[in-house]
């Protein structure tokens, strides 16, 4: 790359809607433009970027016997019906007709397409197991993009699905992929770590994540540092931290018009902990109150694994309705509906609780003496310094990125798309599925967040748009004899041959974080010698002119292997 003659928009400020260190570098270093919310054009650099990491994710998919396909991003509306997922997907799937006036989408994910394939193409055990995969454009509509390229509404999967006769046979196709996956982020450079996930809308098999630990991240994981255990906060588990007992006899309070844990809690002297929360759902036209206790969340997902889809929050008017008050002012006593609790609500028993009619609260209420609770389960949103599941030790939250999402599928799309084969016997079987995906422009923001330091940007070799950089500091007769022989050596180098300031120079090449840069300038050159700098280590070695080539060559060599 001649940088004269290409397309390098460097910034020099810091563009007022960067969201976090990857966007802001992104933008600043000219890999990418946006273009309307959540939706980003990749130049020259970044793309350079996302080739890099594709073609590692290639390799690796090629190695454990994947086979590259290349699917349709538009899919008929009657194909996501068959799966129930036409209405699953709600809002977040974009949607369109066609001049026949047919209902299509643009693809969120793939499961679909891949099991109506080998429902046509597959017959029997023989031909099974399989590996497909590919990198598609996928579409999302999300209803907040941010974080840069981290959540968008148009971006770059590749997601591979796996076809077996049985579960034993996906236990492997799914090993084999954990196994892929942690080959591709080492070579990228992630330092990442596996924790257990949801499987969400693709199905409630296990499912596992890829995540590291970044500033920018969205997700939240649970780890212990003291065994293994790792989990997303969705889903994770753990021993609530433990609450003093309310010691208070049973008593009505006016609490007007206040609502919130925090401003009842404040109001009646209580701690958070020793307030419940109970919240009201309807499902199937049924009530149900659900408790927890006033200092945790109700996790969605563990709500939708308890009691599946269909869960509603309810209404002012179904609150009047079954409960005889507004909502927030709510309690377990004295209904005739289905209870069930969290279980950090079995750490105690004499609580503060709404008294089912508006602008009171009850202090003093036994959960086990005025409140008929069916059931107390796990509910709540796991947070720092609850207790391990597994060991005795206290969990700690980190702030991640997802670079990767493993699913166990099991039969729910070739079931739903009719995608059987015949075992020995010549039974029929549903194929059991497994499904892999990998954010690719995620990769390139989390290597941002964790080699960007110190105003420098300092990529992996395997994964830079370029391995090498020559800034000629008016010396381009050597600086152009230095490009031909590092690209005749086979490396990919940039030539920065522009007439401008040595300082804007270096602060570009700073930004971009070309990992090895060779320095010319004729202070050097009049001792026969230039600088090799290694942006990760910030080391600087001076090299005899003779010997760059070489030395460069040897150090890039040394990186790959």
């Amino acid at each position: 790359m001649i940088w004269s003659k290409s397309l390098v928009p460097t910034l020099r400020e810091d563009p007022r809607q960067a969201e976090n260190v990857s966007h802001k570098i992104l933008l600043r270093a000219g890999f990418v433009r946006p273009l309307a919310s959540g939706l980003y054009n990749y130049l020259p650099f970044g793309l350079k970027v996302c080739q890099k990491v594709t073609q590692i994710i290639r390799e690796e998919m090629n190695r454990i016997g994947g086979q590259e396909m290349h699917l349709s991003a538009l899919s008929p509306r009657s194909m996501w019906e068959r799966s129930g997922r036409w209405n699953a997907f709600g809002d977040d799937m974009f949607r369109l007709k066609d001049r026949k006036q047919q209902d299509l989408a643009l693809c969120p994910t793939h499961e679909e397409v891949m099991a109506l394939i080998a429902s046509k193409e597959l017959r029997s055990y023989k031909e099974l197991p399989q590996i497909w995969y590919q990198f598609q454009t996928k579409f999302r509509d999300e209803p907040r993009p941010r974080g840069g390229v981290l959540r968008t509404r148009q971006f770059t999967m590749k997601d591979s699905y796996s076809f077996d006769l049985d579960y034993e046979g996906l236990d492997a196709s799914f090993k084999l992929h954990s196994e892929a996956y942690s080959r591709m982020f080492s070579r990228m450079g992630h330092d990442f770590f596996i924790v257990q996930a949801s499987g969400g809308l693709m199905g409630a098999g296990e499912s596992h994540e890829f995540m590291v630990e970044a500033s920018s991240g969205e997700d939240i994981s649970l780890v212990c540092p003291e065994c293994d255990y790792r989990a997303n906060a969705e889903v994770a588990e753990g021993r609530p931290v433990s609450s003093p007992a309310l010691d208070s006899k049973k008593e009505k309070i006016h609490t007007p018009g206040l609502k919130t844990v925090e401003e009842v809690s404040g109001f009646l002297g209580v701690k958070p902990s020793q307030l419940v929360k109970s919240i009201l759902f309807v499902k199937d036209g049924k009530p149900l109150l659900v408790l927890v206790r006033g200092d945790y969340d109700f996790s969605e997902e563990k709500l939708k694994r308890a009691f599946g889809t269909g869960l509603e929050p309810a209404e002012n008017e179904d609150a009047e309705k079954h409960m005889g008050a507004s909502l927030g002012f709510l309690g377990p006593q004295g209904v005739d509906i289905d209870i069930y609790a969290d279980i950090s609500l079995e750490t105690a028993d004499i609580f503060a609780a709404g008294a089912n009619e508006d602008d009171y609260h009850i202090l003093g209420i036994s959960l086990s003496d005025d409140a008929n609770i069916k059931e107390y389960m796990d509910l709540r949103t796991v947070r720092a310094g609850d207790g391990c599941p597994n060991c005795k030790g206290s969990l700690q939250e980190k702030r991640t990125i997802e670079l990767g999402h493993i699913f166990k599928l099991g039969t729910k799309y070739s079931e739903a798309m009719g995608a059987n084969v015949l075992d020995a016997e010549g039974k029929e079987h549903p194929i059991v599925m497994g499904s892999y995906g990998i954010g690719v422009e995620r990769s390139m923001a989390a290597l941002i967040d964790r080699y960007y330091k110190n105003d420098v940007m300092a990529w992996p070799v395997a994964v830079a748009p370029y391995e090498v950089q020559i800034v000629s500091l008016g010396e381009n007769e050597v600086s152009g004899r230095f490009y031909k022989e590092l690209a005749s050596d086979g490396l990919d180098v940039a030539l920065d041959d522009r007439d401008m300031a040595p300082g804007a120079k270096f602060a570009d090449a700073d930004l971009i974080g070309i990992p090895y840069r060779i320095v010319v300038g004729p202070r050097g050159l009049k001792q026969g010698k230039v600088d090799i700098r290694k942006l990760a280590t910030d080391e600087t070695i001076n090299v005899a002119v003779d010997d760059v080539v070489t030395k460069v060559s040897q150090m890039i060599s040394a990186e790959k292997d």
